[in-house]
């Protein structure tokens, strides 16, 4: 990877956490109205579920529910 694909993984990671909710025994979920590569890389990385599926949202894993809160303080709060 590269400095502006990791920076846009960041990103869109941040910006899921946004869009979180949580779903019972599913855990969080998060609308994947998001670049489709980067959901790929995302769920190689290990932060979501598979994102190749009919849902329009994808399922976050716990680690990933908590990378994604800490990523958008980092990256968007003041």
């Amino acid at each position: 990877m590269d400095y502006g694909t990791d920076r846009l993984d960041e990103t869109v990671l941040a910006l899921l956490h946004l869009d979180a909710w949580e779903e019972g025994e599913w855990g969080a979920r998060a609308w994947k109205g998001v670049p489709w590569e980067a959901t790929d890389r995302l769920h190689e990385n290990g932060p979501i579920g598979d994102p190749k599926c009919k849902a329009k949202s994808v399922v976050l894993t716990p680690e990933g529910r908590k990378a994604a809160e800490e990523t958008f303080l980092r990256l968007f709060a003041p």
